[in-house]
C-alpha cells in the first residue's frame, strides 16, 4: 500500500491509517540518540582501579615465593610465622586508624571478639596441622602442583575486584585459595611447616584484601604507595629465584596497569551505540500501587 497523498502519518496504533507496517516518514531519525548511556573514563582513575588486579596477582606471587623459599630450606617456619604475626598485629592497629574506629562501631564487633576468633583459628590448624601434612600423601608431586597452579588460577578469576557481575563470589576465590595452599603446604618437610603455611595464606589472602579495601576507599594516596611497594616486594622475591619470571612478571604488571587502561580509552572514542523510537519502551512509573 502506498501512502495517500495529502494524508499525514501519525505515530499511533488505535487508528487505521492508509500506510505499510513498516512505513515511517522523514522526523524518523529526528528523534536517534548516540551513546546516552556511555561513561568517559580518564586515563588516570582506570589505571588506580586497575591496581586491585595487581595486587591480587602479587599477593599469589608473594605467597609462592615463601613456600619456595620454606620448601628449599632457605625461610624457616619460625622466622615466617613471626614476621607474619608482627606484620598483622600492624595492619590490625592501621585497619582501625584509617578510619578512627568508625566501622568497628558500626559492626559492632569488640577486639576481644577478634581475639577468641584468631586464637580458635591457630589452635584448630595447629591441632590438625599433621593431618594437614600427610593429607595427600598418596596423590603424586606433579599432580599436586597441577592443582594449585588450577586453585590460584581460580582465586584469581572468581576474586571480588570491585564489578558487579554474576562470576564474583568471595567465599569460593578464598576457598580456592586455601585448598592450594594446603596441598602446597602437604609437600614441606614437617607438620609446623604445613601450619605456619596455611595461616600464612589465611592472612594474606584473607586478611590483606581487606585491608588494602579499606585504604582505597580512605585514603587513596596511601593506597596508591602501599600497592607499588608490595608489588616492588613481590618482583623482589621472584627475582632471586628467576630473572626471566621477574622480567615477565613485571611485563604483566605494566600490561594490566598501563596498556590496558590505556586500550579502553582507545577503544571508548570507537562506541556507537544508537538510541531512538525503535527502543523497547520503559516503564518509569512507580506501579505498585495496582499490587495493593
Amino acid at each position: 500500500m502506498e501512502p495517500v497523498a495529502g494524508r499525514r502519518w501519525q505515530k499511533v496504533l488505535y487508528e487505521r491509517q492508509p500506510f505499510p507496517d513498516n512505513y515511517v516518514d522523514q522526523r524518523f531519525l529526528e528523534e536517534l540518540q548516540k551513546n546516552v548511556h556511555a561513561r568517559q573514563y580518564r586515563y588516570q582513575a582506570v589505571v588506580f582501579q586497575s591496581g586491585v588486579v595487581a595486587q591480587q596477582l602479587c599477593s599469589v606471587c608473594v605467597f609462592v615465593v615463601t613456600w619456595w623459599y620454606m620448601d628449599a630450606g632457605m625461610l624457616s617456619p619460625q622466622g615466617l610465622f613471626g614476621a607474619a604475626l608482627v606484620s598483622s598485629l600492624l595492619g590490625y592497629v592501621l585497619f582501625d586508624a584509617v578510619d578512627g574506629g568508625a566501622g568497628r562501631w558500626e559492626s559492632g564487633r569488640t577486639r576481644w571478639a577478634d581475639l577468641k576468633s584468631t586464637l580458635v583459628f591457630t589452635a584448630f590448624t595447629y591441632g590438625f596441622s599433621p593431618v594437614l601434612k600427610t593429607l595427600t600423601e598418596s596423590i603424586s608431586t606433579d599432580t599436586i602442583y597441577a592443582m594449585s597452579a588450577l586453585m590460584l588460577l581460580g582465586h584469581l578469576i572468581f576474586f571480588d575486584y570491585g564489578a558487579n557481575a554474576a562470576i564474583v563470589s568471595s567465599t569460593l576465590s578464598l576457598n580456592m585459595a586455601i585448598f592450594a595452599s594446603v596441598c602446597l603446604a602437604s609437600r614441606l618437610p614437617r607438620s609446623l611447616h604445613a601450619f605456619v603455611m596455611v595461616t600464612f595464606a589465611m592472612q594474606i589472602f584473607a586478611l590483606w584484601p581487606m585491608l588494602q579495601k579499606k585504604l582505597k576507599a580512605q585514603t587513596p594516596r596511601c593506597y596508591v604507595g602501599v600497592t607499588v611497594l608490595f608489588a616492588l616486594a613481590a618482583l623482589a622475591g621472584l627475582a632471586t629465584i628467576s630473572s626471566v619470571a621477574a622480567v615477565l612478571f613485571t611485563s604483566l604488571l605494566l600490561t594490566i596497569c598501563g596498556l590496558c587502561p590505556y586500550c579502553l580509552i582507545r577503544l571508548q572514542l570507537l562506541k556507537d551505540n544508537i538510541h531512538g523510537p525503535w527502543d523497547e519502551a520503559e516503564i518509569k512509573e512507580d506501579l505498585s500501587r495496582f499490587l495493593m
